[in-house]
């Protein structure tokens, strides 16, 4: 499956997973190992899943793209190309420059982005419950 139109980002999927994707800044929990072309492991979570926001770029944009397609408890193969990985630097040592790269991953779980406080409606609980207690 196609994530990006320019078929920069793949998802092959491994296991179905259940209910909705996560919504932009959800703070997900994901397991990974990461592989050059060659089958070299780069890195991998090992067992402790490993967190982020979803959106805010704080992992490369393959991912970012990936993980918002997919559903909790989904396993599936991303074949990420180097403009949504490490682009032509790459990450040295470990990622050479204009690398693809291929994770096995999961989603394992995700929250929702807290909805923002309407400060008014706070000040009108608390103003309510002053005149009850008066009262």
């Amino acid at each position: 499956e196609k994530i990006t139109n320019d078929g920069g980002v793949l998802k092959k999927i491994l296991a179905a997973g259940s209910g909705s994707v996560p919504p932009k800044h959800s703070v997900v929990l994901v397991t990974y190992e990461g592989k050059l072309e060659s089958g070299e492991v780069f890195d991998a979570s090992q067992g402790y899943p490993f967190k982020f926001t979803l959106g805010k770029g704080e992992v490369i944009q393959g991912w970012d793209r990936a993980f918002a397609t997919m559903k909790k408890g989904e396993k599936a193969i991303l074949t990420i190309k180097a403009k949504y990985a490490y682009g032509k630097e790459g990450s040295p040592p470990e990622i050479p420059p204009n690398a693809t790269l291929i994770f096995e991953v999961e989603l394992v779980s995700f929250e929702p982005p807290k909805k923002a406080i309407n400060p008014d409606y706070e000040r009108l609980q608390a103003l309510r419950k002053a005149r009850e207690e008066d009262a």
